[in-house]
């Protein structure tokens, strides 16, 4: 299968139904050996495109990761960027909001992370969970102390949609580039994975009965999930609903999207000035002497 980045795509507009969606495609390799041959040519591709994206410093980026316990987030980002140099890229990992972080809006200290430009940054979970694990858990968002003329539940996620696409449109128009990546996993695929994690000692320190506990939700979650990219994919920051029950096949596919994302800028080394080329050939003769 040749893998084509507009394939996963979730279109801008349109109400997505996540039972259609693919968790498993036909994979893009034959075998292990291809499979890791194909992953080393992409990184070594995005390795070169991020040496000119950290050079030209005109652009960010920022990619970021959502998906159920198990889809594979960790191990994407740690093969797929295993090239990048790591002067050029941030990953920052949120989990339960600080009290601090709590005490100012939702989006506070996610902008705090964000990346500079010529740097690519990492968000694995991200804002986005103040509209999914917030929304399938409604005593989370009574717990953040808002007024409570702020707490309808049936206008506040509409109102955090609103404000996360202003987000991303402002960024859009300030240079940096927002890819987003949905790992979408079977409920099928997650059982395995979990027995996995139990069976495999050196897997036993990823697995938590609030695993367990996470999984019951899985309904309320997809729906919550369906209705966050339906409503928060657009053309300048999209959503990739990327089929994860192949976990390989799945980082050639975000490998795939980043690559063609970062060749889409069309970058180009900056030019030299003549006076910085005459800076330069006068260097050069003082170390030929």
């Amino acid at each position: 299968m040749k893998l084509d980045s507009d394939d996963f795509r979730v279109p801008p507009g349109k109400k997505l139904s996540l039972k259609k969606w693919p968790t498993r495609v036909p994979p893009a390799y034959k075998s292990k050996q291809q499979y890791q041959q194909l992953l080393a040519q992409q990184v070594e591709q995005l390795a070169a495109l991020q040496r000119l994206f950290y050079a030209t410093d005109r652009y960010a980026l920022l990619l970021i990761f959502q998906a159920m316990d198990a889809a594979g987030k960790d191990g994407a980002i740690r093969h797929v960027m295993s090239g990048v140099n790591p002067q050029g890229c941030q990953v920052f990992s949120f989990k339960h909001p600080s009290a601090t972080e709590l005490d100012h809006d939702f989006l506070w200290r996610t902008t705090q992370a964000l990346p500079e430009r010529g740097r690519i940054g990492i968000f694995n979970r991200s804002y986005y969970e103040e509209v999914l694990i917030v929304r399938v858990h409604p005593e989370i968002l009574r717990s953040q102390g808002l007024p409570a003329e702020l707490l309808d539940e049936k206008a506040i996620w509409r109102e955090r949609y609103r404000s996360i696409v202003n987000l991303e449109k402002h960024l859009y128009r300030n240079g940096t580039r927002v890819i987003k990546f949905f790992l979408h996993l079977s409920e099928e695929e997650q059982r395995k994975r979990f027995l996995a994690r139990i069976d495999e000692p050196n897997k036993n320190w990823k697995f938590s009965l609030a695993d367990i506990e996470e999984r019951k939700f899985w309904k309320q979650y997809m729906q919550a999930y369906e209705e966050c990219l339906s409503a928060t994919s657009t053309r300048t920051a999209p959503w990739y609903a990327v089929p994860a029950d192949d976990k390989e096949n799945a980082r050639l596919i975000i490998s795939k999207i980043v690559v063609d994302t970062l060749k889409g800028l069309r970058l180009a080394y900056p030019e030299l000035s003549a006076e910085r080329r005459r800076e330069l050939q006068a260097i050069r003769r003082q170390l030929a002497q």
